[in-house]
């Protein structure tokens, strides 16, 4: 039988029968194959996400990946049958920042799979069919699932631009972390340093193409070209800042809590940092995305650690929140 989880108020969740909902005009119908849990959809399910970015019920999942089933009028039929990933964001595609391919910063309002909108933990999910990117025939989709959080990367990896031969550094180490040593590591460093609280993500950094690893008590350098800064900490925002040389580039992905104590605007304009940030993934990022996972750039497999049914969904959502170390990237499978 088809089921869905469906959230019905922060801490309520329940699963459900699940019709799978016909495509409409521009639509495509996708049978779910994995779906990712990360930190927002623990907020959901706590109900500590910020008001207007989320809306109950709800069935959650914006990281997927799966099948087409079926098309609506005006989609290719050829995409029937073809594994696919796809964007979160609805956006309007008429605003001036959706004509600038700046996707995530729609002016339209939010909306976004998962959590405004029905999300893929579900055995189906019905999206616009623009939202999606074809995958290789041989791709592995329990690995592609992991494309959504690599393609947030991946917006970083681009506005980072970092040349062949410059010396770059990734301040985090969880699942985004170990993507942005991957997307720097194809652009031939000449070194790669990843800085983080665990020391026993040491050996996976090198095996994604770090040539040095510390923890942030170690002594650090300060003549990066490059860093990317993973862990949404102010803590981590402020270390990587230190890391650069001045007029390096700094691209923060992550979000701290408000009110945390992070960069001096003073250190910034003195040692003429250029600072990039990054929230969500627009449609070049995407395609970059997809475009190095087909080339065999880029392996998320390491980092699947657990793979639950979907009637596990909040021992899924408790490991997530654990702590532990030996918890990796979680997947959801319909």
């Amino acid at each position: 039988m088809s089921t869905a989880v469906v959230i019905e108020a922060p801490g309520e969740h329940r699963l459900v029968p699940h019709e799978p909902v016909a495509p409409a005009a521009g639509e495509a119908l996708v049978r779910v194959h994995a779906s990712g849990i990360c930190g927002s959809d623990r907020e959901v399910y706590q109900g500590n996400r910020p008001e207007g970015y989320v809306r109950y019920p709800l069935t959650p999942g914006h990281e997927w990946s799966g099948t087409v089933e079926a098309v609506g009028s005006g989609v290719p039929e050829s995409l029937v049958g073809r594994k696919v990933v796809g964007e979160g964001f609805r956006n309007c595609q008429v605003c001036d920042r959706c004509h600038a391919g700046e996707t995530t910063l729609c002016t339209a309002g939010y909306e976004e799979t998962g959590f405004t909108q029905p999300g893929a933990m579900a055995t189906t999910l019905t999206l616009p069919a623009r939202l999606l990117h074809v995958l290789s025939d041989d791709a592995d989709l329990t690995a592609a699932a992991l494309l959504e959080p690599a393609a947030c990367i991946a917006a970083a990896a681009l506005k980072a631009n970092a040349r062949p031969g410059e010396r770059v550094a990734v301040v985090g180490t969880g699942t985004l972390g170990m993507f942005a040593v991957q997307f720097l590591k194809a652009g031939s460093p000449g070194e790669l340093l990843v800085v983080g609280t665990r020391p026993d993500r040491a050996v996976l950094s090198k095996d994604f193409g770090a040539t040095d690893f510390r923890t942030k008590d170690e002594p650090l350098p300060d003549d990066f070209d490059v860093v990317i800064e993973t862990a949404g900490s102010a803590d981590a925002a402020r270390t990587a800042a230190s890391l650069l040389r001045r007029g390096g580039r700094l691209v923060l992905t992550g979000i701290p809590a408000p009110g945390a104590d992070g960069l001096d605007p003073t250190d910034l304009v003195v040692r003429q940092l250029e600072v990039h940030t990054v929230f969500g993934a627009a449609p070049e990022a995407w395609a970059h995305t997809v475009r190095v996972f087909g080339a065999g750039l880029l392996n998320p497999l390491p980092l699947v650690t657990h793979e639950l049914p979907l009637e596990e969904f909040a021992h899924a959502i408790e490991l997530v929140g654990s702590g532990d170390p030996k918890v990796g990237k979680v997947l959801i499978k319909p």
